[in-house]
């Protein structure tokens, strides 16, 4: 894979710093790994709000992890079932669960504070319904690994404003962005970038009229030529 260049290197920087002062420096929060990793794939094709109240049902309805992994399937179906697809995703957190315990011994992630970040995602990517969008925010998120999660906003954003090649797989744009962005500003980088894609670099009718960025965005000059042609 070709690496970013210099000039592009910059203007991730100047759309960065844009960003900030235009929304402020985000927020953060830190869960233990384990909590981390399982809140997100409560959160994979719901929203935060849905995800985040799913994940507090199941740990007030369980007291460990352990009865969550040891629990009859459908107790954890009807705990997360804000979060949607549970179904699908109350045996596939008990799966995750098992494995862990199979592979270490006990539930914990911790251990992955020690490890390199290349063979922490390796490991975590074996995981069931684990890609490199969670790992990354588990390494990035709950123990300051350098990792840059790219979700579905980050990826729209990132390739409308010429970030992210054309083209590129979110998969691939990980690897992509973290060459792109130095490892400080992951974590506020990626936040700034979900943001500005939920409230103004919207999948549908994008408000370019409030970006602070679209003297740098691709997508915002090709729509300007197209509407004076």
């Amino acid at each position: 894979m070709d690496r970013p260049r210099a000039a592009l290197k910059r203007k991730a920087e100047e759309i960065d710093r844009a960003l900030e002062a235009y929304y402020g420096i985000p927020a953060r929060w830190r869960l233990d790994p384990l909590s981390e990793l399982i809140l997100t794939v409560l959160s994979q094709n719901t929203s935060d709000i849905n995800s985040w109240r799913a994940f507090e049902r199941l740990r007030e309805r369980f007291p460990t992890w352990e009865a969550v992994r040891d629990a009859p399937v459908e107790a954890v179906q009807e705990a997360i079932r804000p979060a949607g697809l549970s179904a699908q995703k109350a045996p596939r957190i008990q799966r995750i669960l098992q494995r862990i315990t199979e592979e270490r011994g006990e539930l914990s992630l911790d251990f992955l504070a020690e490890w390199p970040v290349e063979e922490a995602k390796a490991w975590l990517r074996r995981l069931d319904g684990v890609g490199p969008k969670t790992a990354a925010i588990v390494l990035l998120f709950s123990l300051d690994k350098p990792a840059f999660p790219v979700d579905t906003h980050v990826h729209r954003v990132g390739t409308r404003l010429g970030l992210i090649p054309e083209g590129m797989s979110a998969e691939k744009a990980h690897d992509w962005m973290e060459a792109l962005v130095p490892p400080e500003r992951y974590l506020p980088f990626h936040l700034l970038l979900i943001r500005h894609g939920r409230e103004i670099c919207k999948a549908q009718r994008p408000r370019c009229e409030l970006c602070p960025v679209r003297r740098w965005c691709d997508f915002y000059r090709r729509r300007r030529l197209k509407a004076d042609s």
